[in-house]
């Protein structure tokens, strides 16, 4: 009896990426402990295969499992959602109404696309040649897009603020180009690109490999320009101009849209927060400056490092190590570098796998040049990636 009074209580609050790597760390490293993951949702998603799924290479479906299936044996679920989180009495509110008090907090929640943020983008999503890969229900209207395109304009954009996996915006540009130039369409199309960015890539080495491309396939850049709203019926979308010039608007005849992003609104209250709203954790430990009992990773982390499931994976263990040393009475020890990777598709068997730190210094795993496009890279995404996603990432073994 006193062993089960003195167990440990870690509330994990996301059934996400970084939510169930860190659950099942713990659960393969220190069963003792006492595990609960707040989630409401039934169906887990491998959000990276969306990419696929838009560029005609893979059905929806395949991005998708029970959630039940990937939660790790021992752990408790709360099939829930959290409504407030109260880090002076280690509680957390849901939304069916009741209270789940803690010792130890992890924040996974992710980020929220805020379609509504568009005027007119919620209510034309999935219709009139309106598209997005950010969408379950609606990434194969993305492939039926593409491929009844028989010639126009066609936008592809990409917001300002966090986004899930900074290159994704750019990923289906370059497969709906390749696809078109394959079907020999390419010349009936003019392919431009809206980022709310002033390049096309963070990093040097990579982006020049990008901005190659771009010239090579004659695809028109619009830097600095955001979207603002779009009207469907008149296929117009009106662009802001970030260097404080007039507003844009733009005819098209397809869209491809990244809807903007944030955290969810419920912890703005939370304490836990920054200005922005992400969680404010420590970059190198990932453990909260005030609350020494909460961490965070992942998309809803204040991490100055791309929003991707690869950084998750270098960021949990860091968690769990950190967490241990905490609940043994000891400062953390274990620390992030920010690495990251962005698998860029440049085309059907070609992809550029960027790989970084902080410093957006290159960080390759591989004994060749990884930004040159190659078909090597392309096997590992479209195969190897989602087996140790699947497999490793979420069992805790990788």
């Amino acid at each position: 009896m006193l062993d089960v009074l003195m167990k440990k209580r870690l509330l994990i609050i996301g059934g996400g990426t970084a939510g169930i790597s860190v659950a099942a760390r713990v659960r393969r490293g220190m069963p003792e402990v006492e595990v609960t993951l707040l989630e409401p949702s039934e169906k887990h998603f491998y959000q990276p295969m969306w990419t696929l799924v838009g560029g005609g290479i893979f059905p929806k479906e395949r991005s998708m499992r029970d959630e039940a299936s990937v939660i790790p044996d021992g752990v408790i679920w709360k099939k829930d959602a959290a409504q407030k989180i109260d880090p002076v009495t280690k509680s957390v509110s849901t939304q069916k109404g009741d209270t789940i008090g803690y010792d130890y907090l992890v924040v996974a929640t992710g980020l929220v696309c805020n379609w509504s943020a568009i005027p007119g983008l919620a209510e034309s999503l999935g219709t009139k040649q309106v598209c997005s890969n950010y969408s379950y229900q609606h990434v194969d209207y993305t492939w039926d897009t593409i491929q009844n395109f028989k010639g126009g304009k066609a936008i592809f954009t990409h917001p300002s603020g966090a986004v899930k996996c900074g290159g994704a915006p750019q990923k289906i540009m370059w497969l709906a180009e390749d696809w078109w130039s394959r079907e020999g369409t390419r010349a009936k199309m003019d392919v431009h690109f809206y980022l709310a960015l002033p390049k096309l890539f963070a990093v040097e080495k990579y982006r020049k490999t990008l901005e190659d491309e771009v010239a090579r396939r004659e695809i028109h850049c619009s830097f600095e320009k955001n979207l603002i709203s779009i009207d469907a019926d008149k296929k117009e979308a009106v662009f802001a101009d970030l260097k404080g010039g007039d507003e844009e608007r733009v005819s098209y005849d397809m869209i491809h849209v990244t809807p903007p992003m944030g955290p969810p609104p419920f912890l703005k209250d939370s304490g836990l927060v920054n200005e922005e709203g992400w969680v404010a954790v420590d970059p190198s430990t990932l453990r909260h400056g005030t609350y020494s009992e909460v961490f965070a990773l992942g998309d809803v982390s204040s991490l100055p490092t791309s929003k991707t499931g690869a950084a998750i994976r270098k960021q949990a263990p860091v968690v769990v190590a950190n967490l241990e040393s905490v609940m043994n009475g000891r400062e953390p020890t274990a620390k992030y570098d920010g690495y990251t990777s962005c698998p860029i598709v440049t085309a059907r068997g070609r992809l550029v796998l960027a790989e970084f730190d902080y410093d957006k210094t290159p960080k390759e795993t591989f004994p060749f040049d990884q930004a040159k496009p190659r078909y090597s890279m392309y096997l590992l995404k479209k195969w190897a990636l989602p087996a140790f996603y699947w497999h490793g990432m979420l069992k805790g073994k990788m």
